[in-house]
């Protein structure tokens, strides 16, 4: 009976791991702590920055990046900034202002993520309520794109939903998520945290 009991376990396990996986090879998507978008943001044209100098506040400025990825900032001028992390920008600042300032202290904060506004948001399309396009969350999942699309309609098919995602190489991925047990039963085992440019579509069913 023992015996018996283990082997019963072992078939349970694999099932629920099928379920999770929904029959596909793929690995399940997980997020991708070093995305560009996230953690190594890179300014582009028309974001908005704010250079903070300590105990300095006339130095202090709040500037768009021209389209010539270049900021201007007093006493120091032009600064080249577009595809930069703002650490970077403020290692520039706080050099040449030691130029004329003891001891500088910079800070580079962007205030306005304009220029990849659009590829780092998350898109749920199909038999949602109101099909939307949303900014990247840090910590954003499956589940919080589909509730700010207004949740699935009636004529959904939400086990037939499925996650497209950009890979490095140009191509895309498909994951499968069985949306009516994250929603019905609480299950969150396919509830997997999404990516900047992720797009969520959740089917009609077959009438």
């Amino acid at each position: 009976m023992k015996h018996w009991n283990r082997i019963v376990v072992i078939i349970t396990a694999l099932q629920l791991a099928a379920c999770a996986t929904g029959g596909s090879n793929l690995p399940p998507p997980k997020a991708d702590a070093a995305s560009p978008v996230v953690e190594q943001y890179l300014i582009g044209v028309d974001d908005q920055l704010q250079i903070t100098v300590w105990h300095n506040p006339d130095l202090s400025v709040s500037v768009p990046v021209r389209p010539d990825g270049k900021i201007t900032v007093p006493l120091v001028g032009d600064v080249a900034a577009g595809g930069r992390s703002t650490d970077q920008v403020g290692a520039e600042i706080q050099q040449k202002l030691a130029q004329y300032i003891r001891d500088p202290q910079v800070a580079v904060i962007l205030t306005a993520l304009r220029s990849h506004e659009y590829l780092s948001r998350v898109r749920v399309t199909g038999a949602v309520r109101s099909p939307i396009s949303i900014p990247y969350r840090q910590g954003m999942t499956v589940l919080d794109a589909v509730l700010a699309a207004g949740g699935t309609t009636e004529f959904a098919a939400p086990d037939r939903t499925e996650l497209y995602r950009h890979t490095d190489k140009g191509s895309s991925e498909a994951y499968s998520i069985h949306l009516e047990k994250i929603l019905q039963q609480g299950d969150l085992s396919n509830n997997y945290p999404v990516q900047p440019g992720d797009v969520i579509t959740v089917p009609q069913r077959a009438f």
